[in-house]
């Protein structure tokens, strides 16, 4: 731990180097030694998740503001979907569903950085890899920081926007977003804590905000690349993102950092 630590205080002084090109060519490698098996988990488990949160909305729905399908219909029409129609009620529980899921989904999430570092040290991985990170300790701090992060970006971001200025909050949204993607990774790969890892990755995103925005921008393009031709594809470009992820944190800080200072340490 006290390697990354040390890494993080030196980038805090004196920044850190990072090349586009190389970075891109290196994310490029990465993916394709997972392409096909984490677009082919994705595609599986987003259809599974869809339907198990498709039911939980239409049963909360169903219980707690007592709607039939057609009622719920009529309320996901873009016209009544605005903020300023919903009550405080609705707007509570909204948030709490979604905090909700993005915390519990956030480790199977994590576990394409682990499919990403499989592929980069040659190791082999399977489905359960995806599900590496839902067991001590990463799950307990993975779904902290994601709370905090979610509860931050989500609740300024409603509450702006319920004040009827969409934009600054849309921003805020993803500002907060873009200053915490390297969270996870400091979680599972630096072994930090989850306030720890949140305050290290706005650290170090700030001394290169543009050239990590860049990047993200790139892989993000890269990824909606699926939609063209057939929509299903979308899913096995979409991993091209955490490999994205891993290799800028594998760039900045090193993913073997830790255990080879453990070895040194014990020898």
């Amino acid at each position: 731990m006290s390697t990354t630590k040390e890494r993080i205080e030196e980038i805090r002084s004196n920044g850190y180097q990072l090349d586009f090109g190389t970075v891109f060519e290196h994310a490029f490698e990465n993916y394709r030694k997972i392409a096909l098996y984490a677009g082919s988990m994705l595609l599986v488990f987003s259809v599974l998740i869809g339907i198990v949160v498709i039911g939980i909305a239409f049963s909360v729905a169903t219980a707690i503001f007592n709607v039939d399908v057609d009622n719920i219909t009529k309320m996901l029409q873009p016209e009544n979907l605005q903020p300023e129609n919903f009550s405080v009620n609705f707007l509570l529980i909204y948030f709490t569903i979604i905090v909700l899921i993005t915390c519990l989904i956030s480790p199977f999430q994590a576990g394409f950085l682990k499919m990403a570092d499989c592929g980069e040290k040659g190791e082999e991985f399977h489905v359960a890899t995806i599900f590496e990170y839902y067991k001590a300790p990463y799950f307990k701090e993975i779904i902290v920081s994601t709370f905090l992060i979610t509860l931050m970006s989500a609740g300024l971001s409603m509450a702006i926007e319920f004040s009827g200025i969409k934009i600054i909050g849309t921003i805020i949204s993803m500002t907060i977003s873009f200053l915490t993607f390297l969270t996870i990774p400091l979680i599972v790969f630096g072994k930090l804590d989850a306030t720890e890892a949140i305050k290290s990755s706005v650290v170090i995103i700030a001394k290169q905000p543009f050239l990590l925005l860049a990047l993200l921008i790139v892989a993000g393009i890269a990824s909606i690349v699926g939609f063209i031709g057939c929509c299903i594809g979308v899913f096995f470009t979409i991993p091209f993102v955490y490999s994205m992820y891993y290799v800028i944190y594998s760039e900045i800080i090193g993913v073997d950092s830790e255990s080879e200072m453990e070895e040194i340490i014990e020898s």
